[in-house]
């Protein structure tokens, strides 16, 4: 039988079963292995009321400002919703046989 990829589209290695998990965005079960496991960090205030909050902070403005702390969300996605939403990109025969991690890009910190 042909073989799309080396380890099925799964990493279970010498394991039965695994555990199902929800699609965070559409719902369905899919194997915990086969999803696709993203971090989402977002902040715990929006944008909108920061300025609000920072205005009635009792902390003063310039030294000692209180950061609001982060919100970090683990997304599991099933293969259809992650492609869809461009987490994933569909690669050709030859690029599936790259192994290596596409580099990570990281947003620079405004310059004070």
């Amino acid at each position: 039988m042909t073989v799309k990829r080396r380890n099925h589209g799964r990493s279970k290695k010498n394991r039965g079963h695994t555990r199902p998990v929800r699609c965070s965005n559409c719902g369905k079960c899919t194997p915990k292995d086969k999803a696709i496991k993203r971090f989402m960090v977002r902040n715990i205030v929006e944008t909108a009321a920061l300025r609000d909050i920072s205005d009635a902070s009792a902390y003063a403005q310039n030294q000692d400002q209180y950061i609001l702390p982060k919100m970090y969300l683990k997304m599991q996605y099933c293969v259809s919703c992650a492609i869809h939403s461009h987490i994933v990109r569909v690669r050709s025969r030859e690029d599936r046989r790259v192994r290596v991690q596409a580099p990570r890009f990281r947003r620079r910190l405004a310059q004070q």
